[in-house]
């Protein structure tokens, strides 16, 4: 009797071993697997696989309006309120009157605001690479304000043309004097609405793991099954940048707002984590917008904008030359453009309408725009890589589901 328990439990204690093998076995071809799969989406990119990428696009592209268009459909009420209240607007933009003056500023301001918000939406929101539009855009736009506030003594540029084209004023008070504070001034409101624009984009990945958590269902996306596996294995984490990720989940999850407010306050590449995190972590909605929102449109932003206009300021700017001009052998070579570009800044801050022709174009502002150019089209490319993959996505899970059903 006795060996016959002892025979059936070594028996059980085989078939326990067998099955935890026989799952470790299943689990090590599933990351395999996986594994796989990923680098199989990575390679579909237009210069490796052209035809079948923009045939993705374009699959990815009609799945995508389809869904919009049946929410939308779902909440169509909201949708109607939307273009009544559109109808309204543009029968009082088109109606003569006392009130136009003040439509025409509220348009303006409106369409200002509108695009430094799109701006820092497309920086933060996660479609393809991402468009730095601070380098791009907003960097340059400070910069400009600043060497021409300096040149004129003034930031009452005439309106218009600013801010499609800064010009000195007929009227400059010789003993007025440009603070830093002024300049801040006059480019807060694209400043603080490009900022705006960056806490917006970052709302997806607190959306996508929250709603992930509340339903318990496996998330469609990379980011958020990394983080999840980051946190199976934190204890043994070894490398730096595993190490500042879980650094900055821990410092959200003990601080709370204050914690959103510093991650969200410096220049952070590790953001996403934060919505992420808070997201996984069911934080309250205005609590992360709230700090993020702060973090980024007012401390971050004033940072940033500081950090630009001290950069531009004349005396630097003549520093940087004159030491460009020391460099050994090809400083005066070097040297030679960006004096010419400055000097063609000046020029065009005093240039008139019907003043004779324009400053020519320096070499400097033709590579730059030319720069802006292909990285707006890698921008693209990379959402239409970005959307092809995701819809190579989709056929795999397709599969993995029609597998586990056999």
């Amino acid at each position: 009797m006795a060996d016959n328990v002892v025979d059936c439990e070594q028996r059980r204690t085989t078939m326990n071993k067998e099955q935890h093998n026989g799952s470790f076995t299943d689990h090590s071809l599933l990351i395999e697997k996986k594994k796989k799969e990923r680098e199989e989406r990575q390679n579909l990119v237009l210069w490796r696989r052209p035809l079948i990428t923009l045939q993705y696009f374009c699959l990815e592209t009609v799945i995508d309006l389809k869904t919009w268009t049946i929410k939308l459909w779902q909440r169509r009420s909201i949708v109607l309120s939307f273009l009544m209240l559109f109808v309204a607007l543009t029968s009082l933009y088109y109606i003569e009157g006392a009130h136009q003056k003040y439509v025409l500023l509220m348009e303006k301001k409106i369409f200002w605001c509108a695009y430094w918000v799109g701006l820092g939406v497309l920086s933060s929101v996660g479609l393809g690479t991402g468009l730095h539009t601070f380098v791009l855009y907003l960097g340059p736009h400070i910069a400009s304000v600043t060497l021409a506030a300096y040149e004129c003594n003034s930031v009452d540029f005439p309106e218009p043309p600013y801010p499609d084209e800064i010009i000195c004023p007929d009227e400059i008070e010789r003993e007025a004097t440009i603070s830093l504070w002024t300049i801040m001034s006059k480019v807060r409101l694209e400043a603080c609405m490009w900022g705006a624009g960056t806490a917006v984009g970052e709302l997806p990945p607190y959306f996508m793991a929250r709603a992930a958590r509340l339903s318990g269902a496996e998330p469609d996306d990379e980011e958020y099954v990394e983080f999840e596996e980051m946190l199976e294995h934190a204890e043994t984490a070894q490398d730096f940048a595993t190490r500042a990720k879980l650094a900055v989940q821990n410092l959200i999850q003990k601080v709370g707002f204050f914690g959103i407010l510093a991650c969200a306050s410096i220049p952070n590449p590790l953001f996403d984590l934060a919505g992420i995190t808070c997201g996984h972590f069911l934080v309250p909605f205005w609590t992360f917008f709230g700090a993020t929102l702060i973090g980024k449109a007012v401390i971050k932003m004033h940072i940033q904008k500081l950090f630009v206009i001290i950069t531009f300021s004349k005396h630097i700017v003549e520093q940087m030359v004159s030491l460009i001009g020391a460099i050994p052998s090809v400083g005066p070579s070097l040297q030679k453009p960006f004096q010419e570009y400055l000097e063609a800044q000046r020029a065009k801050l005093h240039h008139r309408t019907g003043d004779g022709a324009a400053v020519g174009e320096n070499w400097l502002s033709w590579v730059f725009e030319k720069v802006v150019i292909i990285m707006v089209c890698y921008f693209v490319l990379s959402i239409i890589n970005s959307m092809a993959q995701s819809y190579l996505k989709r056929i795999q899970q397709q599969r993995y589901s029609e597998e586990k059903t056999k």
